[in-house]
């Protein structure tokens, strides 16, 4: 006859249970630690609106890929893409004016973009210091960013960052919800003066004249800053009768900005 004795037994099943969850974790660790090591970075040009997201999202998924992260001009996917998924990718994406980069200070500059007209083109107030926020960002001091971008873009940030500013007031202006002062305090200028003084260094015209026009345009948010741009002058019918203004709305004069 045998005898189990039943401490023993409880004993005996709490081990196999330790051992179990030791070997479950175990393996939920490699899992976990194979997964973050197959993810993959993938850095893309032009990527400047919610609906380059969006894009981007359906292109992956047409060839089965599986993000993590989706920002602008920057993705993290699960897989490590082949040459021929990298082929197939890019040309769904040149479809869409997007491009994927490979060159290391291309990446940077294009990245530098992107944080700009992310901050820039937020609903928030935009109550920031830029050179601390990008200085934050890379492991490189603003004097290093500040030169590889002049370099590379054929101007300084501080004139990109202007350009964009402006660009963004026309659109604040354009939706007519606040006024010139509210949009100052939004945008961070120090007063209604010195937002007045750059928008007509930029465009050559002031706010109120510009919320007059009847035409009124804005540039694709990608062509503004582009190193291979230029100034295009336009008359355009404005408000009162036989009145010309000059315009640089499509392509604003980097030589006459000043940061602010």
């Amino acid at each position: 006859m045998v005898y189990f004795d039943a401490n023993h037994f409880n004993s005996l099943s709490s081990v196999l249970i330790l051992i179990v969850l030791n070997l479950t974790r175990y393996k939920t660790k490699i899992i976990y630690k194979t997964l973050i090591n197959i993810r993959m970075k993938l850095y893309i040009k032009n990527m400047v609106s919610l609906r380059c997201k969006m894009i981007v999202k359906e292109e992956l998924n047409k060839l089965g890929l599986h993000f993590i992260i989706v920002n602008l001009g920057e993705v993290e996917i699960m897989e490590n893409l082949d040459g021929e998924q990298i082929v197939l990718l890019q040309r769904g994406l040149e479809h869409w004016g997007l491009e994927l980069m490979d060159d290391k200070r291309a990446i940077i500059i294009e990245r530098i973009k992107d944080l700009i007209i992310e901050m820039i083109y937020s609903d928030e107030e935009m109550k920031i210091n830029f050179s601390h926020y990008l200085t934050g960002k890379f492991n490189h001091s603003y004097t290093y960013l500040s030169n590889l971008f002049s370099e590379v873009q054929g101007m300084n940030i501080e004139h990109f960052i202007v350009m964009h500013k402006v660009e963004r007031i026309k659109e604040l202006i354009m939706y007519d919800e606040l006024t010139i002062s509210e949009i100052a305090w939004k945008m961070n200028y120090s007063s209604l003066a010195h937002l007045s003084s750059q928008f007509k260094k930029v465009t050559g015209l002031s706010p109120i004249h510009f919320k007059q026009l009847k035409d009124k345009r804005r540039s694709p948010i990608e062509e503004i800053g582009n190193k291979n741009s230029s100034p295009v002058y336009k008359t355009i019918p404005v408000s009162k009768p036989g009145l010309i203004l000059p315009e640089t709305i499509l392509h604003p004069r980097p030589d006459r900005l000043r940061a602010s």
